[in-house]
């Protein structure tokens, strides 16, 4: 059993901070690519960033040089800094985390229950 626990969202205003957290816990045997995904009312579902197990990292071009996306391993967790938001940023925002459960099996995508972001003055 995995669960994933999303914290840090909240009503910030426009070039304001936020750093959201997601942390895995459960049947875990291994953690490679964890992601963050946003989705704002009426629009699709899409990637933010992305970071591997060898903590190489990609970002969407919207965000890139105001998101940081980083991991603890020892913690099962990944973090999205968010600096200087606008609100376009505004969405609920996702991790997913692939996760393998038990040594002989293949690592499946798990999501979190979603966290708000919302920039507004």
């Amino acid at each position: 059993q995995v669960q994933l626990v999303e914290s840090g969202g909240g009503l910030v205003q426009p070039g304001g901070s936020l750093r959201l957290s997601c942390a895995a816990s459960g049947s875990i045997f291994r953690i490679n690519t964890m992601r963050w995904y946003r989705q704002a009312p009426g629009k699709q579902r899409e990637l933010v960033a992305a970071v591997t197990s060898g903590d190489s990292t990609n970002y969407q071009d919207s965000v890139k040089g105001r998101f940081t996306i980083s991991r603890d391993n020892a913690k099962n967790t990944v973090y999205l800094q968010m600096n200087s938001l606008r609100p376009e940023d505004t969405a609920v925002y996702y991790c997913n985390v692939e996760i393998q459960i038990y040594i002989a099996t293949v690592a499946r995508a798990y999501w979190g229950q979603g966290t708000q972001v919302t920039v507004s003055s």
